[in-house]
Parts: C-alpha cells; structure tokens; sequence
C-alpha cells in the first residue's frame, strides 16, 4: 500500500500491479487484453484434421524401448525409404544483391553465415524466376524480417511488389520499419488461424504469392503449406476463391485420384501460388496432426505412432556434429538440434555415433518427402536440395515448390 491506495495484480497479466481504484480504466487499454481478431484470422483453418490417431500423451521415451523395438523401428524407417532419393543434389547459390555485405569485414562470423544462407536463398528464388514484379512474397515466421529485406534489396527498382511478413510474436529490432511505406505490412497472427485470400491488400491487388521461410521451425512448415496450397489461389477471372471447406481423409484421397480431363480443367482455371521456398529445420518438433504428409506415411504402411519415434529420431541427425556447431555456430535452428541431440546422443547405447547419425537424417528426409508428395499432388513440381554447407548451418535443406506447366492457364490472346 502508498497513500492509503493498495496495488493489486492485473487480472490479465498477473506479472505486473495495478492501482485498484484504477483497474477499470487499466483494463480498457492494458497491453494483454484480448484485442480484436483481424478479418484474415480464422481459426485452425490451416491445421490439418483429427483421424481419431493422435500420439497419446503418455509414450514410451525412445531410451525406454527394448532393443527388438527399436530394431523394429529401424526396419520399418529403412523399408519406407527405399525407392526414395536420399541423396540430394547441392544448389548453393549466390544473388549480387548480398555480395557488399558478404564482403564486408565488419561482419562476424555469425552474421556472414546468416547472410550466406540468405544469399543462397535469393540465388535458387532467382534461379525459379521468382524475383519479379507482380508478387506479393509472404514470409513464414518472419522474426525481425531479414529475408525479406534482402529480396526488397534484390526487387529495388521493381514496382507492384508488396511483403506481408508473418510473425504471431512481438518482435524488437525489426528491419522492414526501414523500408519503402506500404509495401512491408506485417501480420501479427499464428500461421495456423491465417487464411491468405482475406488478407485485405491480397483481397484489393490480386498478386500471386510467393512463399518464403528461413529455418521455418517443425510444424510451422507444414502449416505454411497448407495456407499457401489450400487456403489461398489468385484465379485467372480476378476473384478470389474462399477456402475450401475442410475434408476427412478419405475425400482429400479421392480429389487427389481425381485425374479426368474436367478435373485438370477446373484446376488450369486458377493459378496457385506462383512458388514456394523455405528452409527445413527442428524436425523434431514436427505434429502428426499439423503433418501434411499424413497420407504418404499411411501408404507406407505407417502412422501416428512410428512418426513420433521417427520424429524423436531426427535430432540424431545432429549428434555427430555437436562439437563442430559449438565452435561458433549461433543459428538458432543449430541451438534447438544440438540441445535435442545431446538427449538423443545417451538415449540408446547399442546405436554407434556414425549409425545413430545417418538414422536421424534418414528421420528427416522421410518426414520431408511427405511434404514433397503433399505438393506433388496439388500440381507443383518441389524439390528438396542442400542449399549451403554444414559448416553454414546443419539444417541445411530447402524445399522449394513452382507449380507444373498444366497447372498454369494459357495468357488471355
């Protein structure tokens, strides 16, 4: 109590007091109050469907299994791979946009890997023709907004090109206040409850939209897909579709199956998002419920269950590199890895290193080909490829995604 006036704590955030005579008027304009939803925010549209096959909460930890179990494991990961490409070709690319700041020598270590990886990024962008005008390139888990900077640096005398950068935290030290006025709009929403096509600014231009992400962590990519696949696509009449209704498996197998020359006609009548590139990373925090993968997994004769151990497992990819990170690696994603791996590393002791190691990135390229079979599926051509080194950054792997030819109508004569 001071002057006879007590201070309690504040209903909505307990973390900071108020005067309690004056905590009606501090609850009309307290920061932590539930504000208003935006017109693009509805719920879960992004989320994927329930199946009744949902890990429960209580599994068995990976240390925990039997050594038959785990064998078991192991040959059903090694059956499903096979047929699979699992050595990927090498697309370490460059863009001139990066190349004063590459050669600055004010930069550290640190900063001169960010900006390799971003520079790589632009270079296969480029490569796809994705740098051009008429784009509206929506970055996924934006942060402080630095892919998109560089690609606004690499479109600088570009015109109708918009940013819309999606954070659902409250980021400090964001680069886009420097840019040019109402081409950076951020959008402060979880991916998850963002529906593309009620965007107002993608409501009024009408601009085809390019997927970004850099180090889009575990399931955040998967829910990036299916906004971009499934909730938003720019038609060749102007208008802009609603999303679709959400569909139980067995309906989205029979629209996948669906190959008749009506079928193809309906689809070349809409374009999809003009390209997808982002960069994989924290598999381990991947969901079977968010999975875009899911029907892939089923194909192969597994489910929830095995995805969860194999999920677990991807951080063992890391293991055999923790000490080559430690020694001046500060990307994030590399901190998440190594702090999984070190769990994983004692987990089991009748695995060698070396073993243990190829099993986690065989973990990570299963979970990663569903992605690319999910976007094989709705008419995109996606590739995954090592798109800078492992001194660089170990999750080094990008997935990028145009749509196939048949699937983009002929321009009006």
């Amino acid at each position: 109590e001071q002057n006879d006036r007590k201070r309690i704590p504040c209903p909505l955030d307990p973390k900071h007091t108020v005067y309690e005579d004056q905590l009606q008027k501090h609850l009309k304009k307290c920061n932590s109050r539930e504000k208003p939803k935006p017109v693009y925010f509805v719920p879960d549209i992004n989320a994927g469907f329930s199946d009744g096959t949902e890990i429960p909460e209580e599994q068995v930890p990976i240390s925990a299994l039997s050594k038959e179990e785990l064998e078991n494991l192991i040959i059903k990961l090694k059956n499903a791979c096979k047929g699979l490409e699992l050595r990927l070709e090498e697309q370490i690319l460059s863009h001139q946009a990066l190349q004063e700041a590459l050669n600055d020598p004010r930069n550290g270590e640190s900063t001169f890997k960010h900006l390799k990886q971003q520079a790589s990024i632009l270079g296969n962008m480029e490569k796809l023709r994705l740098l051009g005008p008429g784009r509206c390139f929506v970055e996924f888990g934006a942060g402080r907004g630095k892919l998109s900077h560089w690609v606004d640096v690499a479109l600088e005398n570009v015109e109708d090109v918009q940013f819309l950068l999606v954070e659902r935290a409250t980021t400090r030290h964001k680069v886009d206040a420097k840019h040019r006025d109402s081409v950076f709009e951020r959008l402060r929403v979880d991916i998850q409850h963002l529906c593309l096509s009620k965007v107002p600014v993608l409501e009024e231009k009408k601009l085809p939209v390019v997927g970004i992400g850099k180090h889009l962590c575990g399931a955040a990519t998967d829910l990036a897909l299916r906004c971009l696949v499934e909730s938003y696509t720019t038609c060749c009449d102007g208008e802009s579709e609603e999303p679709a209704p959400k569909r139980c498996r067995k309906d989205e197998a029979d629209v996948a199956s669906n190959d008749s020359a009506d079928s193809r006609r309906n689809k070349a009548s809409c374009v999809p998002v003009a390209g997808i590139v982002i960069t994989l990373c924290c598999h381990h925090k991947c969901d079977w419920t968010h999975y875009v993968g899911r029907e892939f997994f089923q194909t192969a004769g597994l489910g929830a269950e095995e995805f969860h151990y194999f999920q677990r497992m991807s951080s063992w990819a890391t293991c055999g590199m923790r000490g080559a990170a430690a020694s001046g690696s500060e990307d994030p994603a590399d901190g998440r890895e190594q702090e999984c791996s070190r769990t994983a590393h004692a987990s089991h002791g009748t695995l060698a290193a070396e073993e243990r190691k190829e099993l986690g990135r065989l973990c990570k390229l299963l979970i990663d080909h569903g992605r690319v079979e999910y976007l094989q599926r709705r008419g995109y051509t996606a590739v995954l490829q090592y798109y800078t080194e492992p001194a660089v950054s170990l999750e080094n792997v990008l997935l990028t995604a145009v749509p196939r030819p048949s699937f983009i109508p002929e321009p009006a004569s």
